[in-house]
Protein backbone atom coordinates (compact mmCIF):
# COMPACT_ATOMS: atom_id res chain seq x y z
CA UNK A 1 0.00 0.00 0.00
CA UNK A 2 2.49 2.37 0.73
CA UNK A 3 4.43 2.03 -2.82
CA UNK A 4 0.59 2.63 -4.22
CA UNK A 5 0.42 5.86 -1.94
CA UNK A 6 4.09 7.20 -2.51
CA UNK A 7 2.97 7.06 -7.06
CA UNK A 8 -0.13 8.16 -5.99
CA UNK A 9 1.13 11.16 -3.75
CA UNK A 10 3.21 12.16 -6.29
CA UNK A 11 1.35 12.13 -9.53
CA UNK A 12 -1.30 14.34 -6.80
CA UNK A 13 1.70 16.82 -6.28
CA UNK A 14 2.33 17.07 -10.15
CA UNK A 15 -1.52 17.06 -11.03
CA UNK A 16 -1.49 20.13 -8.79
CA UNK A 17 1.32 22.35 -11.04
CA UNK A 18 -1.16 22.21 -14.11
CA UNK A 19 -4.13 23.16 -12.15
CA UNK A 20 -2.41 26.14 -10.58
CA UNK A 21 -0.95 27.36 -13.93
CA UNK A 22 -4.29 26.82 -15.24
CA UNK A 23 -5.84 29.43 -13.09
CA UNK A 24 -3.18 31.78 -13.98
CA UNK A 25 -3.56 31.01 -17.44
CA UNK A 26 -7.38 31.57 -17.02
CA UNK A 27 -6.74 35.01 -15.63
CA UNK A 28 -3.96 36.08 -17.82
CA UNK A 29 -5.43 35.36 -20.87
CA UNK A 30 -9.00 36.82 -19.98
CA UNK A 31 -10.73 33.74 -19.91
CA UNK A 32 -12.24 33.91 -16.53
CA UNK A 33 -15.92 33.96 -18.27
CA UNK A 34 -15.13 31.73 -21.44
CA UNK A 35 -18.52 29.71 -20.24
CA UNK A 36 -20.50 32.61 -19.49
CA UNK A 37 -22.17 32.61 -15.78
CA UNK A 38 -22.97 28.55 -16.04
CA UNK A 39 -21.13 25.98 -13.97
CA UNK A 40 -19.75 23.39 -13.79
CA UNK A 41 -21.52 23.20 -17.23
CA UNK A 42 -20.24 25.31 -19.89
CA UNK A 43 -22.90 27.53 -21.38
CA UNK A 44 -25.38 25.42 -20.44
CA UNK A 45 -23.74 22.39 -21.75
CA UNK A 46 -21.29 19.71 -21.13
CA UNK A 47 -18.89 20.55 -24.26
CA UNK A 48 -20.21 23.14 -26.51
CA UNK A 49 -20.28 23.09 -29.96
CA UNK A 50 -19.19 26.26 -30.80
CA UNK A 51 -15.61 26.63 -29.06
CA UNK A 52 -13.79 29.57 -28.71
CA UNK A 53 -9.74 29.95 -27.61
CA UNK A 54 -11.53 31.91 -23.68
CA UNK A 55 -13.96 29.18 -24.03
CA UNK A 56 -11.69 25.88 -24.45
CA UNK A 57 -8.87 27.08 -21.54
CA UNK A 58 -11.88 27.70 -19.25
CA UNK A 59 -13.17 24.31 -19.79
CA UNK A 60 -9.48 23.09 -19.95
CA UNK A 61 -8.81 24.42 -16.04
CA UNK A 62 -12.58 22.65 -14.91
CA UNK A 63 -11.31 19.32 -16.36
CA UNK A 64 -8.12 19.45 -15.28
CA UNK A 65 -9.90 20.36 -11.53
CA UNK A 66 -12.25 17.48 -11.91
CA UNK A 67 -8.86 15.28 -12.34
CA UNK A 68 -7.36 16.47 -9.68
CA UNK A 69 -9.93 16.58 -7.38
CA UNK A 70 -10.64 12.85 -7.90
CA UNK A 71 -6.26 12.53 -6.96
CA UNK A 72 -7.57 14.05 -3.92
CA UNK A 73 -10.40 12.27 -2.72
CA UNK A 74 -9.17 8.91 -3.80
CA UNK A 75 -5.20 9.72 -1.94
CA UNK A 76 -7.38 10.75 1.16
CA UNK A 77 -8.95 7.66 1.34
CA UNK A 78 -6.84 5.08 0.35
CA UNK A 79 -4.48 7.39 3.32
CA UNK A 80 -6.95 7.12 6.05
CA UNK A 81 -7.36 3.70 5.51
CA UNK A 82 -3.86 2.25 5.34
CA UNK A 83 -2.53 5.28 8.14
CA UNK A 84 -5.87 5.79 10.28
CA UNK A 85 -3.17 5.77 13.45
CA UNK A 86 -0.94 8.43 12.08
CA UNK A 87 -1.68 12.32 12.72
CA UNK A 88 0.53 13.76 10.24
CA UNK A 89 -0.85 11.85 7.28
CA UNK A 90 -4.02 11.79 8.36
CA UNK A 91 -4.09 15.71 8.99
CA UNK A 92 -2.76 16.30 5.84
CA UNK A 93 -4.74 14.45 3.46
CA UNK A 94 -7.98 15.80 4.72
CA UNK A 95 -6.70 18.87 4.64
CA UNK A 96 -5.96 18.65 0.50
CA UNK A 97 -9.60 17.47 0.49
CA UNK A 98 -10.74 20.60 2.40
CA UNK A 99 -9.25 23.40 0.23
CA UNK A 100 -9.65 21.56 -2.68
CA UNK A 101 -13.37 21.67 -2.56
CA UNK A 102 -13.06 24.97 -1.44
CA UNK A 103 -11.15 26.17 -4.14
CA UNK A 104 -13.53 24.73 -6.41
CA UNK A 105 -16.37 26.50 -4.46
CA UNK A 106 -14.78 29.49 -4.80
CA UNK A 107 -13.91 29.20 -8.65
CA UNK A 108 -17.70 28.30 -8.73
CA UNK A 109 -19.10 31.08 -7.21
CA UNK A 110 -16.48 33.59 -9.03
CA UNK A 111 -18.40 32.15 -12.59
CA UNK A 112 -21.81 32.09 -11.04
CA UNK A 113 -22.17 35.28 -8.93
CA UNK A 114 -19.12 37.30 -10.16
CA UNK A 115 -16.71 38.74 -7.38
CA UNK A 116 -14.07 41.36 -6.48
CA UNK A 117 -10.28 41.87 -7.64
CA UNK A 118 -9.92 41.61 -4.21
CA UNK A 119 -11.70 38.55 -3.72
CA UNK A 120 -10.39 36.68 -6.62
CA UNK A 121 -6.76 37.00 -5.35
CA UNK A 122 -7.25 34.86 -2.52
CA UNK A 123 -7.86 31.97 -5.20
CA UNK A 124 -4.26 31.61 -5.92
CA UNK A 125 -3.47 31.44 -2.55
CA UNK A 126 -6.05 28.46 -1.57
CA UNK A 127 -4.56 26.63 -4.26
CA UNK A 128 -0.76 26.58 -3.19
CA UNK A 129 -2.44 25.69 0.64
CA UNK A 130 -4.10 22.82 -1.29
CA UNK A 131 -0.82 22.02 -3.00
CA UNK A 132 1.54 22.22 -0.23
CA UNK A 133 -0.43 19.39 1.88
CA UNK A 134 -0.48 17.00 -1.30
CA UNK A 135 3.45 17.87 -1.23
CA UNK A 136 4.10 17.31 2.40
CA UNK A 137 1.90 14.22 2.19
CA UNK A 138 3.99 13.12 -0.70
CA UNK A 139 6.93 14.25 1.29
CA UNK A 140 5.84 12.06 4.03
CA UNK A 141 5.42 8.99 2.80
CA UNK A 142 9.40 9.16 1.46
CA UNK A 143 9.77 9.71 4.97
CA UNK A 144 8.07 6.37 6.08
CA UNK A 145 9.66 4.77 3.68
CA UNK A 146 12.90 5.61 4.93
CA UNK A 147 13.76 7.37 1.80
CA UNK A 148 14.23 10.71 3.42
CA UNK A 149 15.83 11.00 6.79
CA UNK A 150 14.75 13.63 9.07
CA UNK A 151 14.69 12.12 12.65
CA UNK A 152 17.83 13.95 14.21
CA UNK A 153 16.92 17.62 12.67
CA UNK A 154 15.91 19.68 15.52
CA UNK A 155 14.87 23.40 14.35
CA UNK A 156 15.43 26.05 17.37
CA UNK A 157 12.40 27.88 18.74
CA UNK A 158 13.80 31.23 17.45
CA UNK A 159 14.67 29.59 14.22
CA UNK A 160 10.82 28.09 14.37
CA UNK A 161 9.26 31.32 14.35
CA UNK A 162 10.99 33.17 11.76
CA UNK A 163 9.94 30.25 9.39
CA UNK A 164 6.42 30.98 10.53
CA UNK A 165 6.94 34.22 10.09
CA UNK A 166 8.50 34.47 6.14
CA UNK A 167 5.75 31.71 4.92
CA UNK A 168 2.78 34.15 6.65
CA UNK A 169 4.36 37.28 4.79
CA UNK A 170 4.86 34.94 1.57
CA UNK A 171 1.18 34.88 1.66
CA UNK A 172 0.90 38.24 1.22
CA UNK A 173 3.63 38.58 -1.30
CA UNK A 174 1.27 36.08 -2.94
CA UNK A 175 -2.00 37.89 -2.46
CA UNK A 176 -0.53 40.83 -3.90
CA UNK A 177 0.88 39.19 -7.08
CA UNK A 178 -2.46 37.54 -7.83
CA UNK A 179 -4.08 41.25 -7.44
CA UNK A 180 -1.94 42.39 -10.09
CA UNK A 181 -2.93 39.51 -11.97
CA UNK A 182 -6.95 40.09 -11.16
CA UNK A 183 -6.85 44.64 -11.66
CA UNK A 184 -4.84 44.19 -15.39
CA UNK A 185 -2.00 46.11 -13.49
CA UNK A 186 1.08 44.07 -15.08
CA UNK A 187 2.56 46.47 -17.31
CA UNK A 188 0.91 49.83 -16.03
CA UNK A 189 4.88 49.92 -15.10
CA UNK A 190 6.87 49.48 -17.98
CA UNK A 191 10.11 49.86 -16.46
CA UNK A 192 12.40 47.41 -13.74
CA UNK A 193 12.76 47.85 -10.76
CA UNK A 194 11.11 51.10 -10.52
CA UNK A 195 7.94 52.10 -12.17
CA UNK A 196 9.68 54.75 -14.20
CA UNK A 197 13.56 54.35 -14.06
CA UNK A 198 13.79 57.60 -15.33
CA UNK A 199 12.01 58.95 -12.61
CA UNK A 200 12.73 56.27 -10.01
CA UNK A 201 10.99 58.62 -7.30
CA UNK A 202 7.61 59.60 -8.68
CA UNK A 203 5.21 58.41 -6.03
CA UNK A 204 2.73 61.03 -6.04
CA UNK A 205 1.98 60.73 -9.71
CA UNK A 206 1.67 56.88 -9.77
CA UNK A 207 -1.92 55.43 -10.29
CA UNK A 208 -4.02 52.90 -8.11
CA UNK A 209 -3.03 49.96 -10.94
CA UNK A 210 0.87 51.26 -10.42
CA UNK A 211 0.80 51.08 -6.97
CA UNK A 212 -0.35 47.62 -7.04
CA UNK A 213 2.38 46.75 -9.33
CA UNK A 214 5.22 48.58 -7.65
CA UNK A 215 3.71 47.04 -3.89
CA UNK A 216 4.13 44.02 -5.18
CA UNK A 217 7.14 44.71 -6.35
CA UNK A 218 8.64 46.28 -3.02
CA UNK A 219 6.90 43.14 -0.89
CA UNK A 220 8.83 40.53 -3.27
CA UNK A 221 12.41 42.04 -2.74
CA UNK A 222 11.95 42.38 0.98
CA UNK A 223 11.04 38.47 0.51
CA UNK A 224 14.18 38.01 -1.76
CA UNK A 225 16.53 39.57 0.53
CA UNK A 226 14.82 37.52 3.62
CA UNK A 227 15.13 34.57 2.30
CA UNK A 228 18.92 35.10 1.30
CA UNK A 229 19.81 36.00 5.04
CA UNK A 230 17.78 33.46 6.54
CA UNK A 231 19.25 31.03 4.08
CA UNK A 232 22.73 32.22 4.84
CA UNK A 233 21.77 31.10 9.20
CA UNK A 234 20.46 28.14 8.25
CA UNK A 235 23.19 26.23 6.02
CA UNK A 236 25.42 27.65 9.03
CA UNK A 237 23.66 26.35 11.49
CA UNK A 238 22.34 22.95 10.51
CA UNK A 239 24.93 22.36 7.34
CA UNK A 240 25.21 18.85 8.61
CA UNK A 241 21.38 17.98 7.76
CA UNK A 242 21.66 17.03 4.17
CA UNK A 243 18.03 17.55 4.22
CA UNK A 244 17.90 21.13 5.90
CA UNK A 245 20.97 22.14 3.85
CA UNK A 246 19.56 20.54 0.21
CA UNK A 247 16.73 22.31 1.38
CA UNK A 248 17.41 25.70 1.42
CA UNK A 249 19.49 25.84 -1.45
CA UNK A 250 16.62 24.85 -3.46
CA UNK A 251 14.75 27.16 -1.46
CA UNK A 252 17.08 30.18 -2.18
CA UNK A 253 16.96 28.90 -6.20
CA UNK A 254 12.99 29.32 -6.26
CA UNK A 255 12.80 33.08 -5.19
CA UNK A 256 15.76 33.94 -7.20
CA UNK A 257 14.09 32.68 -10.22
CA UNK A 258 10.87 33.89 -9.31
CA UNK A 259 12.76 37.15 -9.31
CA UNK A 260 14.14 37.09 -12.45
CA UNK A 261 10.97 35.65 -14.02
CA UNK A 262 9.38 38.74 -12.68
CA UNK A 263 11.81 40.67 -14.16
CA UNK A 264 11.34 39.43 -17.72
CA UNK A 265 7.59 39.57 -17.27
CA UNK A 266 8.69 43.74 -17.71
CA UNK A 267 10.88 43.27 -20.21
CA UNK A 268 9.22 40.70 -22.56
CA UNK A 269 6.10 42.80 -22.41
CA UNK A 270 3.94 39.91 -20.50
CA UNK A 271 5.33 36.50 -22.21
CA UNK A 272 2.99 34.08 -21.92
CA UNK A 273 5.48 31.32 -20.75
CA UNK A 274 7.34 33.46 -18.22
CA UNK A 275 4.47 34.52 -16.84
CA UNK A 276 3.34 30.98 -16.13
CA UNK A 277 7.47 30.13 -15.10
CA UNK A 278 6.43 32.87 -12.68
CA UNK A 279 3.76 31.09 -10.67
CA UNK A 280 5.15 27.94 -10.62
CA UNK A 281 8.34 29.59 -9.22
CA UNK A 282 6.32 30.74 -5.72
CA UNK A 283 4.50 27.25 -5.78
CA UNK A 284 7.61 25.54 -5.60
CA UNK A 285 8.67 27.92 -3.32
CA UNK A 286 5.78 28.27 -1.49
CA UNK A 287 5.73 24.58 -1.21
CA UNK A 288 9.22 24.14 0.39
CA UNK A 289 8.50 26.83 3.04
CA UNK A 290 5.54 24.73 4.29
CA UNK A 291 7.90 21.35 4.44
CA UNK A 292 10.05 23.62 6.83
CA UNK A 293 6.85 24.56 8.61
CA UNK A 294 6.20 20.79 9.09
CA UNK A 295 10.13 20.16 10.41
CA UNK A 296 9.36 23.03 13.03
CA UNK A 297 5.73 21.39 14.01
CA UNK A 298 7.76 18.43 14.84
CA UNK A 299 10.53 19.97 16.66
CA UNK A 300 7.92 21.74 19.04
CA UNK A 301 6.50 19.06 19.99
CA UNK A 302 9.94 17.30 20.85
CA UNK A 303 10.53 20.37 23.50
CA UNK A 304 7.75 19.27 25.06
Amino acid sequence: MLKILKILSVTTAIGMLPLLLGGALVTKTGSADGCGDSWPLCEGELLPANLHFEMIVELSHRMVSGAVGILVLLLAILSWKAYRHHKEVIFLSFSALFFIIVQALVGAAAVVWGQSDFILATHFGISLICFSAVFLLMLLFFEIDKKLHTEDIHIKKSHRIEIYAITVYTMCVVYSGALVRHTNSILDCTDWPFCSNSEPFAFASYSFHQWVQMGHRFAAGILFLWTILLTVRMLKKYSRSEVMRWGWIITLSLITLQVISGSLIIFTQLNLFIALAHALFITCYFGMLTYFIHLSFRSSRKEK
